[in-house]
């Protein structure tokens, strides 16, 4: 850093007289300014800015005590945004809590209460959006490349069959042949 740099937002906010503890309180407030954060994450943000990890504790427990940082409502949050708005499935939904750093019982909890109709609803709504793109297509790659979507957004296989041949249907393809045909898992397999 030159003479001419600014220094860092920390220092400026702060004052270079600041201390560690100042430092630390400004990182966790400037970091859920934007959107809610993980305490794991948090934890991240203060080890990369060099807080001392028992200063950082220290601090997110008070945070946690004040309800600053709550990662059940954190993870309700994470999960109603992206269920909602990426239509993502619970398997994909756990992922993304796990890289979060939530606790997987904590995860559980808020993945428990996606409503399995809502997740078959919202496979439902990608297979629509999607389907206008894959409409010149012949059926069988319509149904890799539809399948395809909705399992890399953590949809099972009884998910994707069943939605996509409802809505190829729908739009008047043949599927007779097509695995999801109201077997008891969805799959069109039988046992």
């Amino acid at each position: 850093m030159t003479a001419a740099d600014p220094p860092p937002p920390d220092e400026r906010a702060l004052g270079p007289d600041a201390d560690q503890e100042s430092v630390a309180r400004a990182i966790l407030l400037d970091q859920l300014t934007g959107r809610a954060r993980s305490r794991s994450e948090l934890s991240d943000k203060l080890a990369r800015k060099g807080v001392p990890a028992e200063l950082g504790e220290r601090l997110l427990d008070r945070f946690e005590d004040v309800g600053l940082v709550d990662d059940a409502a954190f993870a309700r949050s994470w999960v109603q945004a992206r269920q909602t708005g990426k239509g993502l499935a619970r398997r994909a939904l756990s992922q993304e809590l796990r890289r979060k750093g939530v606790d997987d019982e904590v995860a559980r909890e808020a993945l428990d209460e996606v409503d399995p109709d809502d997740e078959i609803e919202a496979a439902r709504a990608l297979v629509r959006r999607r389907a206008r793109t894959v409409a010149r297509l012949d059926r069988d790659t319509a149904v890799r490349r539809l399948g395809g979507m909705l399992a890399r957004k953590g949809y099972p296989a009884s998910v994707c069959f069943r939605v996509v041949r409802e809505e190829l249907d729908a739009l008047g393809h043949d599927v007779e042949d097509l695995p999801g045909d109201g077997s008891p898992d969805g799959s069109g397999l039988s046992d």
